[in-house]
């Protein structure tokens, strides 16, 4: 059976024990949660774990997960991120955790610039309380006076402001009296923490740049820290979940809430280690580079990691999902072996995927003994996991198709397949006896002249006539082509980065191979987002680029890790 999560067992970790603790504490009236993406780029397999751990706990737990756009950056951030960020989430969520995604009063998802003005109204309070002031520090004069772990920072020349100047200048920094980087607003906390993020971290800073959202009403914008702690408040989010690296952040996050009069129950934050992928690369900065140079086709390349790419390479929510719970949430970060996901993917498809027969790299076979023009049906099973997908009829002809590799004129020990003198069945079919092999002028098999037993047809009188090996075909009279595009992983090594190496040094060069299929005709009627297996082969979807002219298929993924052969 597919391992569907909404159907197993609830997940078990340190996060949902404390969110169960509360539910039974009555804490809260009810559990809120949240997932808070930058659109500066599109969601990858990383974001995956988060999406199904926080609509995940809203789930199991009768709450609610906001989709939020941090969007407090606008020099980075586009709308074309903002829909894939929708499209994606809605995806790995369908049937699963719909009913717990939380939108605004208009349907649409939360924005962090929804919130600038109620933003710059608690930036304005922290100014009057004297916890803030405007600072006109260059960029690196602020790096350079903030200091170093071992060592502390040293105060602003501006930290001691009155408060009418700072509320003046915050006033003029609103109205776009000052360029981008003439001043910012800091938190005026303590220069000689030993957490440097309290160290007068920034509020705000002037960026003359229209926002995707709000278009030209601001130019002043809240940094990350500033912004997502409140919005998190004004939402009534419960357990803000995030990674580890902003464990380091959690203090900054609990002195905003805690020096603001803020009468409502404040969010708390906790945190669990990231989804790290072998052979694999989820930087947004890597990720932009490798689509601005061609390196893949573009955000929705198969072999990107992209939910976009994962989305039409033909893995499905639920294996996606399924690989999630199986990764777990620790607060240990490792390195996960990309065999678990793959593993979740083909036990996911294994169950849904209808069977088909196609040949990838074609070799001909004629059956001497088969009458020429005559055509019979075979039955065959679409798929053995689900006895209610049914049968279908497949074609057969006096002249085939197998896979190339299915032949070898010199075999190696133990090969069970086609050889000269050798016998195997046809699966469906008849056994066939390989009596001639047939070469061109450079020596290249172009065709098998073989014998069938005729009496040993799958299911007939002497079926049970056993030979070592089975083998997939197609009616060349019938056969269908198609573009079947085998994809890979992008990398040759399981940490791309490793020691400051360059990732372009170690892509694989046979992450996408295109042949030209021959199928059985039944894939005529393909359609997406429908997966087969590609008996013998791997499991295919058929891909956008499909068109009435011609067929394109994507490889999802092997029947069997072929990488774990290739280990040194």
């Amino acid at each position: 059976m597919s391992s569907d999560i909404s159907k197993s067992a609830t997940p078990a970790d340190f996060i949902r024990d404390i969110v169960a603790q509360h539910v039974a504490e009555n804490k809260y009236p009810r559990i809120v949660t949240r997932f808070p993406p930058e659109p500066n780029g599109y969601l990858h397999i990383g974001h995956a774990k988060s999406i199904c751990l926080n609509f995940g706990i809203a789930r199991e737990f009768g709450g609610t997960c906001n989709l939020r756009m941090d969007d407090t950056n606008p020099a980075k951030e586009e709308v074309e991120y903002v829909e894939s960020i929708q499209a994606d989430v809605h995806w790995l969520i369908q049937d699963w955790a719909e009913q717990q995604l939380g939108l605004n009063t208009s349907g649409q998802p939360f924005y962090a610039s929804d919130y600038f003005e109620a933003l710059h109204e608690f930036a304005v309070d922290l100014i009057k309380k004297g916890k803030a002031y405007v600072c006109d520090l260059s960029a690196a004069d602020t790096d350079a006076y903030r200091g170093a772990p071992d060592r502390p920072g040293r105060n602003s020349p501006w930290r001691d402001r009155s408060v009418e100047e700072n509320l003046d200048l915050f006033s003029k920094m609103r109205a776009g009296a000052f360029p981008d980087g003439a001043c910012s607003l800091r938190a005026k906390i303590d220069m000689a923490s030993p957490n440097v993020w309290l160290r007068d971290p920034l509020l705000y800073r002037i960026r003359h740049v229209a926002h995707h959202h709000t278009g030209s009403a601001w130019c002043i914008y809240p940094l990350y820290d500033f912004a997502h702690c409140l919005s998190d408040y004004l939402e009534g989010i419960t357990h803000s979940i995030c990674t580890l690296e902003f464990e380091v952040h959690r203090p900054l996050y609990d002195w905003i809430l805690e020096n603001l009069d803020l009468p409502k129950t404040l969010p708390r934050q906790y945190e669990f280690a990231k989804l790290i992928p072998s052979h694999t690369i989820v930087s947004k900065r890597k990720l932009i580079s490798m689509v601005q140079e061609g390196i893949v086709s573009g955000w929705d390349d198969p072999r990107l990691p992209t939910l976009s790419g994962i989305r039409r390479r033909g893995i499905t929510p639920n294996a996606l999902r399924s690989f999630a719970t199986k990764v777990g949430v620790t607060k240990y970060i490792s390195l996960t072996d990309v065999a678990v996901y793959e593993h979740a993917i083909r036990d996911d498809l294994n169950a849904i995927a209808m069977r088909r027969l196609a040949v990838l790299r074609p070799l001909k076979v004629v059956i001497t003994n088969y009458p020429e023009g005559k055509v019979e049906e075979f039955e065959a099973v679409n798929n053995p996991e689900n006895p209610q997908a049914g049968k279908r009829p497949i074609p057969f002809s006096r002249e085939l198709f197998i896979e190339r590799d299915d032949f070898e004129e010199t075999p190696p020990p133990k090969f069970f397949r086609l050889k000269p003198g050798g016998e195997v069945r046809l699966k469906y079919a008849f056994i066939i006896k390989c009596d001639e092999v047939i070469k061109d002028s450079n020596g290249v098999v172009t065709e098998l002249r073989c014998t069938a037993d005729l009496d040993s047809r799958t299911g007939g009188v002497t079926s049970a006539r056993k030979v070592k090996g089975t083998i997939h075909w197609v009616s060349a009279r019938h056969a269908i082509q198609a573009e079947a595009r085998l994809y890979d992983r992008l990398f040759t090594e399981a940490e791309p980065e490793k020691d400051g190496r360059d990732f372009r040094t170690v892509l694989n060069p046979s992450s996408l191979e295109i042949v030209t299929a021959l199928c059985e005709p039944s894939l005529l009627s393909a359609a997406a987002p429908e997966r087969y297996q590609f008996e013998r082969l791997g499991y295919f979807v058929l891909d956008r680029d499909t068109t009435p002219n011609k067929l394109v298929f994507n490889r999802c993924i092997t029947l069997k890790d072929t990488w774990s052969k290739v280990k040194p």
